[in-house]
């Protein structure tokens, strides 16, 4: 009986996992919407005017604030404040810089003096991308505060339990929410004749995210009452100093993991701003609804082993042996990305390896952030979450400009880009207002700059190991350790 009062509410599998499906959720509905015009890129340009170029400034804008410093800010605020603020306060930025694309990109903004002020400066950025990057870049400071603040959540939540389990779980949901953007942004957009309608879209399920994460803030709520905490939030969270952004922007192995990570995911998600039209380029004679059908299959691979390497890594280990098969899928992939699928045109050979791309999304993240608690004190947790996604975000905002540059470069004399461009200038001057014209694009350089970057992971991540087996980090060993009864402590106790 005893026992049972003092159960707290995260000791209840069922309340700590409802709290995990609530925030998980609120990431599922944010990833669709970082990639709601991933699968309709070769719509834009006929239909916006935006080049590979625009397109690349547009993704890049999501993390343009986190890199001038507001994730680091962002540290200060979830670690004085707690994650119930911090959370609702990046749900919130989600959803007003989600509103702000949805005009920018709509019919309401054609014509308004903020328009021809937007195109009178930049010219080779139209306004409309200019509007929707400003959006962009409001909801990308709420999407990372967002991930910072979840990932704190479940070390909090999920502490001593299945805490790579739960990251992974979240992970897998969030991703799945490319699966479904992938599934069915094409469809919306062919259905409703604009690609205005996927995004006004995801910017309703950006609200319901909001209402999902009031919910969990009621339990998280309860919970720091039953644990005792202030009123304002956890004792740890109160003990924070400024002071102690220092400690960790001097550890060695911060950086290493942070530089894993910028290396990582820098081969990833600017891939799955492009990976749709790389398909439909390589792959001779489908739609950009058949590319995006099979890129949707990219966080499958990914969802499927999240349970069973979550369920590993808490019982068994070994998370940094994981981040060194994590990037050596990675490399093989854009390897065949950018050498095999050109010379093929493979549609088996393509499923296989966005699958297989999809299960190294699962082993690297599954096995990096839940050692992050195991390198960085809890009360600054929240600060090292935030500033490893500061690094990260310098690389995620470089690299999309770099791609659609490179594209733009690489393709300047192709001359079936060169025809495609052209005729979308004749049908235009014709009077068609959304020309249906595919621009085949040549996608090997940037892939091979994507296998470069995982190239530059493994070679971090064999260095994490050892440096993991020097100083005893223990990244290698389980989550979850052994229970020991009361008889048990009672010996040992006695021996020593």
């Amino acid at each position: 009986m005893t026992a049972a009062i003092r159960e707290a509410l995260n000791d209840k599998p069922w309340a700590r996992w409802t709290a995990l499906t609530l925030i998980a959720l609120m990431m599922f509905f944010a990833y669709m919407f970082v990639d709601v015009m991933g699968p309709i890129k070769s719509l834009l340009e006929p239909d916006l005017g935006w080049s590979s170029t625009a397109y690349g400034t547009y993704r890049a804008s999501e993390y343009f604030l986190n890199v001038c410093g507001f994730l680091i800010i962002a540290g200060f605020i979830l670690d004085k404040t707690g994650i119930r603020f911090t959370g609702m306060l990046s749900a919130s930025l989600m959803v007003i810089g989600a509103v702000i694309k949805l005009y920018g990109i709509s019919d309401l903004f054609v014509g308004t003096a903020l328009e021809h002020w937007l195109n009178s400066w930049w010219t080779a950025l139209p306004a409309s991308a200019k509007m929707a990057s400003l959006g962009f870049m409001i909801f990308g400071c709420g999407c990372e505060m967002a991930g910072t603040t979840v990932s704190k959540s479940i070390a909090k939540w999920f502490k001593g339990k299945e805490m790579a389990l739960a990251m992974g779980l979240e992970m897998a949901i969030a991703r799945v929410g490319v699966f479904a953007i992938f599934s069915i942004s094409p469809w919306i957009a062919a259905e409703m004749g604009t690609v205005v309608a996927p995004v006004a879209f995801c910017t309703v399920l950006l609200l319901i995210g909001l209402i999902f994460f009031s919910v969990f803030c009621v339990m998280d709520t309860k919970l720091d009452r039953q644990l005792g905490a202030a009123k304002s939030g956890e004792e740890a969270e109160e003990e924070f100093k400024a002071s102690d952004i220092a400690r960790i922007f001097s550890s060695h192995i911060f950086w290493v993991v942070a530089l894993l990570c910028v290396l990582y995911y820098s081969a990833i998600f600017p891939f799955q701003a492009y990976g749709a039209e790389m398909l439909q380029c390589n792959l001779e004679g489908i739609s950009a609804q058949q590319a995006s059908d099979i890129f949707r299959w990219f966080p499958i691979g990914a969802a499927v082993i999240t349970v069973f390497l979550g369920n590993f890594l808490d019982h068994k280990g070994k998370g940094a042996t994981m981040l060194i098969l994590g990037a050596l899928l990675l490399i093989g992939c854009h390897l065949i990305f950018a050498l095999l699928l050109p010379a093929t045109h493979s549609e088996v050979l393509a499923y296989a390896t966005i699958i297989v791309l999809g299960v190294s999304f699962a082993l690297v993240p599954a096995a990096l952030w839940p050692s992050v608690p195991k390198i960085i004190e809890e009360k600054v947790l929240g600060s090292a979450y935030c500033l490893i996604f500061w690094v990260q975000n310098i690389g995620l905002c470089l690299v999309p400009l770099l791609i659609g540059a490179v594209l733009d470069s690489v393709n300047a004399d192709n001359p079936a880009v060169v025809a495609a461009k052209a005729q979308i200038e004749t049908l235009r001057a014709e009077g068609v207002e959304n020309p249906d014209v595919f621009i085949p694009y040549d996608y090997t350089v940037p892939m091979l700059i994507f296998a470069c970057f995982g190239v530059l992971a493994l070679i971090l991540a064999v260095y994490l190991k050892a440096l993991d087996k020097k100083k005893h980090y223990g990244l290698e060993a389980p989550n979850i350790k052994p229970v020991v009864s009361a008889e048990e402590a009672e010996v040992e106790s006695a021996e020593e």
